[in-house]
């Protein structure tokens, strides 16, 4: 948004992250008083492949997470990962609040607004059917993308989780999926704050050869034994809070309070005893993971009491995803 001649940048989490992102503010300093934008910050790269990233398309999340991760800025992340911001909609135009008009008006001030701009619009799709909408979206992963968002042309701009003024669809490709164990737990917030639900999971470094060997594992931790180099054991990779049911949550948040092994302040580190199916939008190599992996928009799935724990996968696994 742009208020007094000043440019903020607003997560959606409603954290203030101008200062993180000084080419964003240089390119919207043309936006005129009263001017709030709806959109997406990305590493991209504007030229040639700069770096790794692949010209006129965005870049893997875990590029962005470094940026977001630090405070102070230095040449090199600035090089490494060169941000830009695409627009999703227009909320706000000359200090007028015009979310209740329609969408179709709302893109024609969008797109007025930054014609001729160094700021990215969204793109808008025109096909002839949906099975060509559908092909189209089966190559979403290789364009860097997560599929279609579709949008009424007569909707309002809904706020927050509200479907109430008009209806938009995130037509998805299908998650990437891994099965993995639940090693640590963290209460909730809000309605969920007596409950466990933040859960930290894990895969094993490599298969186990049976249930023994993994068995072992267990027991190791159990007893608190570091693990040993090279041996089997379970690697942390992922942390979500979302997907299951209320209910679910609590049947968790019962095993997790029998099965505590240690606590540290609001964490427990918990027995690996339950195998969670997981999914997530993008994954990639990470240095600042003790996995070496990072993975996107993480969430719960189903718990896989039909799994049981030497089965989950491991590190091999997402190796052969990260191919994809």
């Amino acid at each position: 948004m742009k208020r007094a001649g000043q440019v903020w940048i607003w997560s959606r989490c409603e954290e203030l992250v101008t200062e993180r992102f000084p080419e964003i503010v240089s390119l919207a300093q043309f936006l005129p008083d009263g001017t709030v934008l709806d959109g997406e910050i990305m590493v991209w790269a504007s030229g040639a492949e700069e770096n790794g990233i692949s010209a006129g398309r965005p870049a893997s999340f875990a590029l962005l997470q470094q940026r977001i991760g630090r405070k102070t800025l230095g040449k090199k992340i600035l090089a490494d990962a060169p941000v830009t911001f695409m627009a999703y909609d227009l909320l706000e135009l000359m200090h007028e609040d015009i979310r209740s008009r329609p969408q179709r008006e709302r893109r024609q001030e969008l797109e007025h607004l930054l014609s001729g701009t160094t700021l990215k619009i969204s793109p808008v799709e025109k096909l002839p059917s949906w099975t060509a909408f559908e092909a189209l979206r089966a190559e979403s992963r290789a364009r860097g993308v997560e599929g279609f968002m579709l949008k009424r042309l007569d909707a309002a701009y809904g706020t927050g989780r509200t479907k109430a003024d008009g209806l938009w669809w995130k037509w998805k490709i299908e998650p990437m999926t891994v099965d993995c164990v639940l090693i640590y737990a963290q209460a909730g917030h809000g309605r969920r704050a007596s409950l466990y639900t933040d859960y930290t999971f894990a895969v094993w470094n490599r298969r186990p050869r049976d249930a023994d060997e993994a068995d072992a594992v267990v027991r190791a931790i159990e007893k608190r034994e570091p693990a040993l180099p090279d041996a089997l054991q379970l690697v942390a990779f992922a942390k979500a809070y979302s997907g299951l049911t209320d209910e679910e949550f609590r049947q968790i948040d019962s095993v997790i309070r029998k099965t505590t092994l240690e606590k540290f302040g609001p964490v427990r580190s918990v027995k690996p005893t339950l195998v969670f199916e997981l999914g997530f939008e993008g994954i990639n190599r990470s240095p600042r993971h003790k996995s070496g992996i990072a993975v996107r928009f993480p969430r719960m799935l189903r718990i896989r009491a039909d799994k049981p724990l030497h089965d989950a996968d491991s590190l091999e696994s997402l190796e052969l995803l990260l191919k994809l």
